[in-house]
C-alpha cells in the first residue's frame, strides 16, 4: 500500500498518510466546494489500511478550521478508523491540536471524540499556519 501527500490550498488542508508507519498527518483548513470528493481518496485508503500489517494508526490533526460539509467527512473518517479499531485490532490514537484559545476548535474535537471508544490527546499549539501566510496580526 502506497501512501500520499496532499498539499494544502486556501480552502483544503494537507493531508499526509504513510500506512509504513501508521502514520495520518491533516492540518489546515477544510472548505471545499465538494468536501467528499477531497476526502474519498483519503476514506479509501483508510479502508485499505485495514488489510496491512501495521498493528497502529496515530492521527494527528490540525484543523484551522472546517465548514459544516466538511463536518461530516470529518467524522466518517473517523468511524471509518473506528472500524479499524474494532474489526480489525488496531490500535488508535489521535492527536488533536488546535490553536491557542480556540474554544470552538477545542470543543469539536471532544464533540468527535464522544462518539468513539480510542485515545483522544487535546494538544494546545500557537497557531496553524499551514500555508506560510502571514496572519493579520503579524501585517501590522
Amino acid at each position: 500500500m502506497k501512501g500520499f501527500f496532499i498539499r494544502a490550498t486556501r480552502i483544503t488542508p494537507s493531508i499526509y498518510f504513510n500506512p509504513q508507519k501508521g502514520l495520518l498527518d491533516i492540518r489546515g483548513k477544510s472548505s471545499p466546494e465538494n468536501p467528499l470528493a477531497f476526502y474519498k481518496h483519503l476514506h479509501e485508503s483508510i479502508d485499505q489500511f485495514g488489510s496491512t500489517d501495521t498493528p497502529t494508526l496515530t492521527l494527528n490533526i490540525a484543523y484551522e478550521y472546517f465548514n459544516t460539509s466538511s463536518s461530516k467527512c470529518i467524522y466518517i473518517l473517523f468511524k471509518k478508523v473506528n472500524d479499524l479499531r474494532i474489526d480489525k485490532g488496531k490500535n488508535v490514537k489521535v492527536n488533536w491540536y488546535f490553536e491557542d484559545g480556540d474554544e470552538d476548535m477545542q470543543e469539536a474535537g471532544e464533540d468527535l471524540s464522544s462518539f468513539f471508544n480510542y485515545e483522544f490527546n487535546y494538544v494546545e499549539i500557537p497557531e496553524i499556519n499551514v500555508l506560510g501566510e502571514m496572519r493579520k496580526e503579524e501585517e501590522n
